[in-house]
């Protein structure tokens, strides 16, 4: 037997708890299961008060809110068939920290896991990441974190066959000890083939059997719940054995054989649930599937396919990957064990990988463990699945930060925008999305790169567009954590205007250090509450009274270094969107000489966490950009409706880096052509004096004030300005498209700027070819 230590990280008064509720001392096994399932990663014990007062999580497109393994939107009805969206979204950061290809892949393992048990057909994956300095102290480290963990994102999801349809990338010193790996999986379900993530109701009037099915238990994953819960001290990164082993050819098979199952007792009438084994493994997995419908569960751990032998508390928690659990009914599991292990030869493909029944569920509502013919564990399913809520303290309010004005001459303003384009954090990142597969489907519309979401055609024959876009801007969590939450809303919903589409539904991923820490909590707070106005503010674009909903998520604690430095406040925000007519969709590159280009949105002088001033002059300083919520929401929602309408040739949505930052990608944007090679779009003339902003040139083309850029002929100038007028946001005429691919930007009667596009396209474009060479 595999020499193993239990691995307990309760608090004194938690175990106090424990024993309260047992009546008694607790078994190794017992010791072992409370701890992952009180854990942090798991419980939620320090963010639960705080998502349940702010978040709202139903509305109008909402079909499964956050209590499932993934939240669904509904999506459209075609020939009859209604379609739900299914999304979940997760972390895997200490992982990726401590085994970058093995953390990465896993993550993508774990989250279509959480698609798939809710009965999606998975039809991509979007990867938010953000890693240390790669020009920092701590460089080639850096480096070699985000190639691992982008060749672990593409050796796991390509051979699984499914799409990459997106992320986000950043780079800052925050991240050197704690890389963020968010990851995102989305799938499409018929909406009356929903499968739960619960014991049928069934169950208490007939016998249900536990039916485990995939690789065999070892003890790889065992603590991977409980390291991700605790600060990554040096002990930690050297924990190997945390981090889950992938397989991404023995998934795609059961993900197969589980569509047929589901087909089959769909079909035929059969109430059945499913739920993926991930942290805390067996037993956690068994205690929330009985828990959720209202049962309890007795398992035998002799009956675990095992790899290796290992202790109990070890094959109880491990979290061995490319599992599922099911709750099946007696007399449907021999057909599903033929199903498994006969006509998908499961043992054929990786040793000893089988379906295998190691328990049943129970109308008493208790947890119970067998090994070797003794009950290791005897406790309520409640008190499993209900973690005491760890009270925590908000720290004292920052200051109000006061941005320094760096302004700069007219003459330097191309060279700092060259410089600008040239840094990691305002580079083409197509040296990264390179690597992944996004044809596999056959369905891609907007691939990324090509325009500010992605976009698919899910369903075969119908023209409803499905719209996925990933967001967060840790510099302005640092500066103001409020503003990190409520930019991340914002900036996701201008990306899914600029294509067209009109917001479902959100996930988020909450990243945070330490939340014992008041001056952390407090930060925590701070997102949240932003996150929870920006989509109370915007709202549904069709049904404006309703909040956009938050149906999935995760919060990430913990992302600190022994050292007591945490990382950046960093909400990351999924927006799913509908397009309804896929025809419509725009990407960025400017398309037709003569063409107006219009600015949506007011100039300010808010150059707080822009990337203008980290880049040109050093300073992290200052407050985010302000937002003016009435303008701000009116402008996307009617952008939104303009390229829908197809009034629109080309749209970019004005973020970091600002206006001039926006045009320069417009006319640089290749869309998916092979590495290196150049297709400058036409370029571009602007007048910024039509702007009237009062503000000197550097601060009117740099500020990150959000806004959009669009490109129109007559129709569509008149169709902007008539929306403006109605809702009351500012548009500005400010230049033509210009058969010259170049950018001139005109001030006071002067050229300032008159950059060839091939030079622009080349300090863009070479930013991270070598932080990913090789990759």
């Amino acid at each position: 037997m595999i020499d193993i230590a239990p691995d307990i990280t309760l608090s004194g008064k938690e175990r106090s708890e424990l024993i309260r509720l047992l009546g008694r001392e607790p078994s190794t096994v017992e010791l072992q299961l409370f701890d992952v399932l009180w854990s942090e990663h798991c419980s939620y014990k320090s963010s639960r008060p705080t998502l349940k007062e702010f978040l709202p999580t139903e509305g109008p497109t909402v079909l499964q809110g956050p209590e499932e393994d993934a939240g669904i939107l509904h999506f459209t009805e075609w020939q009859g068939v209604r379609y739900g969206l299914v999304i979940a979204h997760e972390s895997h950061n200490h992982p990726s920290q401590i085994l970058p290809v093995e953390g990465a892949a896993t993550g993508i393992g774990g989250i279509v896991r959480d698609v798939v048990c809710m009965g999606g057909e998975l039809i991509g994956v979007l990867d938010p990441l953000r890693f240390g300095d790669v020009n920092g102290k701590r460089a080639d480290h850096s480096i070699a974190i985000a190639r691992g963990v982008v060749k672990g994102i593409a050796q796991y999801a390509n051979a699984l066959g499914v799409p990459n349809l997106g992320g986000d990338l950043f780079f800052d010193r925050s991240f050197d000890q704690n890389c963020l790996v968010n990851v995102v999986a989305v799938g499409l379900v018929e909406e009356d083939r929903v499968v739960p993530s619960a014991v049928p109701r069934a169950a208490t009037g007939e016998k249900y059997v536990f039916l485990l099915v995939g690789k065999p238990t070892d003890s790889t994953g065992f603590g991977g719940a409980t390291m991700a819960s605790r600060v990554l001290d040096g002990e930690e990164t050297e924990n190997r054995g945390a981090v889950q082993v992938p397989d991404p050819f023995l998934k795609r098979v059961l993900n197969v054989a589980l569509h047929d199952l589901y087909d089959r007792a769909q079909r035929r009438g059969i109430p059945f649930g499913c739920k993926d084994l991930g942290a805390g493994g067996i037993a956690c997995m068994a205690s929330e599937i009985a828990d959720r419908g209202g049962v309890g569960v007795t398992i035998d751990l002799d009956r675990v396919p095992l790899a290796e032998e290992i202790p109990p508390f070890v094959a109880a928690v491990a979290e061995t990957q490319e599992r599922y659990g099911l709750a099946l009914p007696a007399s449907f599991v021999e057909e599903a064990l033929a199903l498994f292990n006969e006509e998908y030869d499961l043992p054929s493909i990786y040793r000893g990988a089988r379906a295998a029944v190691v328990g049943e569920f129970t109308e008493e509502r208790r947890v119970k463990i067998l090994f070797k013919g003794e009950t290791v564990c005897d406790a309520a399913v409640e008190a499993i699945t209900t973690a005491p809520v760890a009270a925590r303290v908000e720290g004292a309010a920052p200051e109000t930060a006061v941005t320094a004005r760096h302004d700069l001459p007219p003459e330097k303003i191309g060279g700092a925008l060259l410089a600008m384009l040239a840094s990691p954090n305002g580079g083409s990142a197509e040296p990264l999305f390179r690597s992944y597969d996004q044809e596999v489907k056959g369905n891609a519309l907007l691939r990324p790169g090509e325009a500010d979401a992605s976009v698919i055609l899910p369903i075969h024959g119908c023209p409803v567009g499905a719209a996925f876009t990933v967001d967060g801007n840790p510099r302005y969590g640092a500066l103001d954590p409020w503003a990190g939450g409520a930019h991340a809303v914002l900036e996701a919903a201008r990306n899914l205007a600029c294509i067209g589409a009109a917001p479902l539904g959100i996930t988020d991923c909450l990243n945070y250090g330490n939340p014992e820490d008041p001056e952390v909590f407090s930060q925590f707070r701070g997102g949240v509450r932003g996150l929870c106005e920006a989509v109370r503010r915007i709202g549904l674009r069709d049904d404006p009274g309703h909040p956009i909903p938050v149906v999935s998520g995760n919060v990430s604690f913990y992302n600190q270094s022994e050292t007591g430095s945490a990382v950046a406040p960093s909400p990351v925000i999924c927006m799913a969107g509908i397009v309804l007519d896929g025809a419509n969709v725009v990407t960025l590159r400017l398309k037709e000489p003569g063409d107006a280009i219009f600015l949506v949105g007011r100039r300010r002088g808010d150059l707080g966490g822009s990337l203008y001033h980290d880049v040109v002059h050093g300073d992290r300083a200052g407050a985010p950009p302000r937002i003016a919520w009435d303008e701000e929401t009116a402008a996307l929602h009617a952008v939104s409706a303009l390229v829908g309408d197809g009034l629109a040739r080309a749209c970019h949505d004005i973020g970091a880096g600002g206006m001039l930052f926006a045009l320069a990608e417009m006319i640089v944007a290749a869309g998916a052509l092979p590495a290196g090679v150049s297709q400058i779009a036409p370029g571009a003339t602007i007048e910024i004096d039509r702007i009237g902003t009062g503000l000197s040139p550097a601060e009117t083309l740099f500020c990150e004030a959000g806004g959009f850029l669009i490109e129109v002929d007559d129709k569509g100038a008149r169709a902007l300005c008539a929306a403006a007028e109605r809702g009351g946001f500012p548009v500005f005429r400010i230049g033509e498209v210009t058969e010259r691919g170049a950018l001139e930007v005109r001030s006071g009667g002067e050229t300032i700027v008159n950059l060839d596009g091939a030079c622009l396209f080349d300090a863009w474009d070479g930013a991270l070819r070598g932080v990913f060479q090789g990759v």
